[in-house]
């Protein structure tokens, strides 16, 4: 079986990560991508790295017709704003913005300042990160998209969460530049960017709301920093506990956790460069990497993940939803193991 895709939004950095994966998939041909201001232009002259990987030009949003499934790849508000149009394209969509991945109406305006446009589609929406809602997302029709930040900070504290042990958590999240998309902005200008780590939200991150949504209504307190890497998050999590956890113990929770999870990886190491999760080695990849550090004689936790924000924080994820709906094995497409050294 092979599912015709569409792609609303294909000349940003998502869209262009998923066609470079999709163009491999077993079960996947993309029909089209669209892109409102470079129409007609061949795919691999906006994204380089795909020159020569399919013969294929964006159109004009108002010229698509029906497929199988449809990604969207829109800023935020846009896509909830026309998904009727949407949901009428295609039988599975998939909405890598973050208009549906709130569940409630009211989380939803005071997290991101003004009321849902169309709030009676909330509930339609599966959460789409397949660690925390496989079964939900196996034959669903409407997925959201997972936040990045989001994604890397559940990983992380999910065992610990699910144990019940959590008693507050004080995240530090650092993020690569592709995370503000594709469009220039003063804050993603070279001179500006380059060298620099610059937090960017001491406090409020919009993300915190995803995180209670699948972790746990716990009290969370995030700061996101920008450093000078392209591709790449590092969530860093200072778990208080509500008891003393022994490193067998916490070895204990996160193998039950991920040892059927074929893209979480476990990594604490007794030695080496690489002995605790690092982003950049998984640069395009689907891999999300996760390790703890026990704090001896204190009720603290140290739970790390890293992960490619594009990857697993969004196209990936996103790729391994489409598997799971439609009945694929859920690794399909989704195999590349990363490079080293890069």
């Amino acid at each position: 079986m092979t599912v015709r895709v569409g792609i609303i939004g294909g000349a940003g950095y998502t869209g262009g990560e998923l066609i470079r994966l999709l163009a491999a998939h077993p079960h996947a041909t993309v029909a089209w991508a669209t892109s409102r201001g470079r129409a007609g232009w061949p795919i691999g002259s906006i994204h380089p790295n795909l020159r020569g990987v399919l013969d294929l030009s964006l159109i004009d949003p108002q010229d698509v017709n029906p497929v199988d499934v449809i990604f969207l790849c829109l800023p935020h508000g846009e896509t909830a704003a026309n998904i009727e149009h949407y949901a009428g394209l295609a039988h599975r969509v998939i909405d890598l913005s973050s208009d549906f991945r709130l569940r409630d109406a009211d989380l939803y305006e005071r997290t991101y300042g003004q009321p849902h446009p169309t709030p009676d589609w909330l509930d339609r929406f599966v959460y789409g990160l397949p660690e925390a809602h496989r079964d939900d997302i196996m034959g669903a029709q409407f997925i959201s998209g997972v936040g990045c930040n989001a994604t890397a900070m559940n990983l992380a504290l999910l065992p610990l969460a699910r144990a019940g042990v959590i008693d507050r958590v004080i995240a530090d999240v650092k993020v690569g530049s592709s995370e503000s998309g594709a469009e220039p902005s003063a804050a993603s200008n070279h001179a500006e960017r380059t060298n620099a780590l610059r937090t960017f939200a001491p406090t409020g991150h919009r993300h915190s709301a995803e995180v209670r949504q699948v972790s746990g209504d716990f009290p969370l307190h995030v700061t996101a920093t920008t450093t000078d890497l392209v591709r790449g998050v590092l969530a860093t999590c200072h778990v208080l506990t509500n008891r003393e956890l022994t490193e067998r113990e916490t070895w204990q929770l996160y193998r039950t956790a991920y040892a059927s999870e074929p893209f979480v990886r476990i990594v604490k190491e007794k030695r080496g460069l690489y002995r605790l999760p690092e982003p950049k080695i998984l640069a395009g990849t689907n891999f999300a990497d996760v390790g703890f550090e026990i704090e001896q004689g204190a009720n603290r936790v140290v739970a790390m993940c890293a992960i490619d924000n594009l990857g697993k924080g969004a196209v990936g994820t996103a790729i391994q939803c489409m598997n799971l709906a439609c009945g694929f094995d859920e690794t399909a497409g989704l195999t590349f193991f990363g490079l080293h050294p890069v």
